[in-house]
């Protein structure tokens, strides 16, 4: 390590830092939906000022990964098998239009990119861990919406990327056979790569509506 790594400081705000330790513990479930977030013992547990807790709590609220009550509230929101609805289709059309774009756009260095994201996946899920094979489903399709170069639609995406990290965590933990999840996205790479744009916008738009209606039926079972 050299002498500049090792005096590197994190120069990020604190209310960005403290976002996202608050975001981690969200999408990992120690702050489970429902929790309140009290802003006088967050702000002692994280060592910032009220101010700047507020500051990283609205920058999640943006994000739609914490609610705020009556202006004096903070809490998890609960996820509901509408919210899982909305997710889908939204997040279907989205991905839909970024596969066609690729697959229409396609250059050596996007297909590379592309190629080393669903790699990425496959190691993820022959190491048979839950949250990497997240991690990198969520990462393999930011790497679609990436190489189409459209830069609305990467900003548009990029705003809805919390709650469909959230999302995955929760359907991807109904999975029981991880192998599916190569199985259900190799078609879609495979398309992008061939040019075929009506199939892999189709593919790509409707891959994970089974898994959106297994999340949808388990929050209503959840929900009673």
């Amino acid at each position: 390590m050299s002498l500049s790594d090792a005096i590197k400081v994190d120069r990020r705000p604190l209310d960005r830092k403290a976002a996202d330790i608050l975001r981690e513990q969200i999408l990992s479930g120690r702050l489970p939906p429902g929790h309140r977030l009290v802003e006088t013992a967050l702000a002692s547990q994280l060592e910032v000022s009220r101010g700047t807790l507020r500051a990283a709590l609205r920058a999640l609220a943006h994000e739609e990964l914490v609610d705020q009550v009556a202006y004096t509230k903070w809490v998890v929101p609960e996820i509901s098998d509408q919210d899982a609805w909305e997710l889908y289709t939204l997040r279907g059309s989205l991905e839909g239009l970024a596969a066609r774009l690729a697959a229409q756009r396609r250059t050596a260095q996007s297909l590379s990119a592309l190629d080393a994201a669903f790699d990425r996946l496959v190691k993820a899920v022959e190491a048979e861990r839950h949250p990497d094979v997240a991690e990198a489903d969520l990462a393999l399709h930011k790497t679609i919406v990436a190489i189409t170069g459209h830069r609305r639609l990467i900003a548009q995406y990029r705003l809805l990327e919390q709650q469909v990290r959230r999302y995955i965590l929760l359907s991807n933990a109904l999975i029981v056979d991880l192998k599916q999840m190569i199985a259900e996205h190799e078609p879609i790479v495979r398309s992008i790569a061939a040019g075929e744009t009506e199939r892999a916008e189709r593919l790509a738009r409707d891959h994970n509506a089974p898994e959106a209606e297994k999340a949808a039926a388990q929050l209503r079972r959840e929900l009673g």
